[in-house]
């Protein structure tokens, strides 16, 4: 996937995107990383085709990404986002079946082929057990892995997710960030997520992009990107940045 001088704007009047250029490499977890209202979900945005930029162009598999049809996306990538909501009375497994859509027609019945792919997705996502219960009965991390599920089902090669740890405490967001790394590690899955936690970015990343203003300032493995300066830079934020055998890299901040 290319992105090309991607320039995007809300409201018409300031860019939210400016010009923004990239590529996210097959077969790997990228991150974006920044400050809040950088930018980070709007690109993910642009690049799954929920927003239309005002100039330039996503290039998936060789075609721009606004003139695919959505069942043809649909079939390409999928994405989790960071919000989300379902019936309290569907059950997961009915829920992970809406995953199914983009390979049939409306209203036609599960094939078998539709009912293995629900049944590998609840079983790559440990919800093979629950898949009888209801959303509501499901603690935060599980519902997340709910809507993993679901996306996995569509049976795409790319997986999007916007802050999929968002509101979980440290671990359901370690449990569903092993997840991603195993989806991506066993399957071959090309992931791009946006994350607040730089620690987690560092861990779980193969490639680091990080966003300020509207624009892609650093981008590379997080070795590369995560240093005393540009932590600095971009959040204002003193920090010391250490790697050793045990923790491999990481940083610690020290504060303002």
């Amino acid at each position: 996937m290319d992105i090309k001088e991607v320039t995007f704007s809300y409201d018409k009047k300031n860019d939210h995107l400016k010009s923004v250029s990239s590529s996210i490499e097959i077969g790997k977890i990228t991150t974006i990383i920044g400050t809040n209202g950088c930018g980070k979900s709007t690109l993910l945005g642009i690049m799954s085709n929920n927003h239309k930029p005002r100039s330039g162009n996503v290039i998936l598999d060789g075609k721009f990404i606004n003139t695919y049809k959505p069942k043809e996306l649909a079939r390409k990538l999928a994405v989790v986002h960071q919000h989300n909501d379902a019936p309290s009375d569907l059950t997961i497994e009915k829920l992970v079946g809406f995953g199914r859509l983009p390979h049939k027609s409306m209203f036609a019945p599960h094939s078998d082929e539709d009912t293995e792919a629900v049944l590998q997705a609840l079983t790559r996502t440990n919800l093979l057990a629950k898949r009888n219960l209801t959303i509501d009965q499901l603690s935060g991390g599980e519902r997340q892995r709910v809507w993993i599920a679901m996306s996995l089902a569509q049976s795409t090669p790319f997986l999007f997710l916007d802050e999929p740890t968002t509101y979980m405490d440290i671990y359901y967001q370690f449990e569903v960030l092993n997840l991603i790394k195993s989806l991506n590690v066993d399957y071959g899955l090309t992931i791009v997520m946006v994350l607040h936690d730089i620690n987690q970015a560092i861990r779980y990343s193969d490639s680091i992009i990080v966003m300020q203003d509207g624009q892609i300032v650093r981008k590379g493995s997080p070795a590369e990107v995560i240093s005393v300066e540009t932590i600095k830079q971009i959040y204002g934020v003193d920090v010391i940045v250490r790697e050793d055998t045990d923790a491999g890299l990481y940083m610690v901040p020290l504060g303002i």
